[in-house]
């Protein structure tokens, strides 16, 4: 048997002020330091084998709070771009609530919410490359990571967590449930609270429930 803890990490700086964020690196608001000292709480007493978590610090930072708290702070921890959040292209640093009177509502709605619809991926300050992603785009790279490196892990009787973001965690969530395209769009997962599967020894789902 095996334990996998996804968590989302505590609220950030720019989820406070209600922006776009996706890859910019922005730092936990107070209150998400707050979020990730509760949920290490709630996790003092599991034994964690093996961490992964994103490039970007509100993630890192979240994960840092929960292994000092139950002191595994020793454990092997991979960090890698393909847990990062979703890439929100033009979208990033800007105000929701402006982008939807710019744009429309029902516009920003299906940039947000849509399953393969990326925002605009026009050059900005905060996007140079031009990128943007959608939920499909971002489960295209999280789950080949998801089946290459955390899997293997699982089903080799090791207890995993994984520090990461709202739309990386709903691409591995979309995978474990089996939901459809259309039911991950209703999927929500709240910042700072740890989700537990556990795993049996052919590495098949017998609970998850949120802690």
């Amino acid at each position: 048997m095996s334990n996998l803890i996804l968590i989302r990490h505590g609220e950030s700086q720019w989820n406070l002020e209600n922006r776009f964020t996706g890859w910019v690196d922005v730092p936990l608001s107070p209150k998400g330091e707050q979020e990730a000292k509760a949920a290490a709480e709630l996790l003092k007493s599991y034994t964690f084998d093996k961490a992964f978590t994103s490039k970007l610090k509100r993630a890192n930072n979240t994960l840092a709070f929960i292994l000092k708290a139950s002191n595994q702070t020793g454990i092997p921890t991979e960090y890698d771009q393909a847990l990062n959040e979703r890439h929100y292209g033009a979208l990033q640093g800007l105000n929701k609530e402006e982008t939807a009177k710019k744009f429309g509502a029902d516009q920003v709605h299906i940039w947000r919410r849509s399953y393969d619809v990326p925002p605009p991926a026009d050059k900005t300050e905060l996007n140079p490359e031009g990128i943007s992603e959608s939920l499909k785009d971002t489960a295209a790279r999280t789950l080949p990571y998801w089946e290459k490196k955390i899997f293997p892990e699982i089903k080799a009787g090791k207890n995993i967590i994984v520090a990461a973001h709202g739309n990386s965690l709903r691409s591995i969530v979309m995978h474990l449930d089996g939901l459809t395209k259309e039911q991950v769009l209703e999927l929500n997962i709240p910042t700072g609270k740890p989700l537990l599967y556990v795993f049996d020894s052919a590495g098949k789902v017998t609970e998850h429930r949120y802690l």
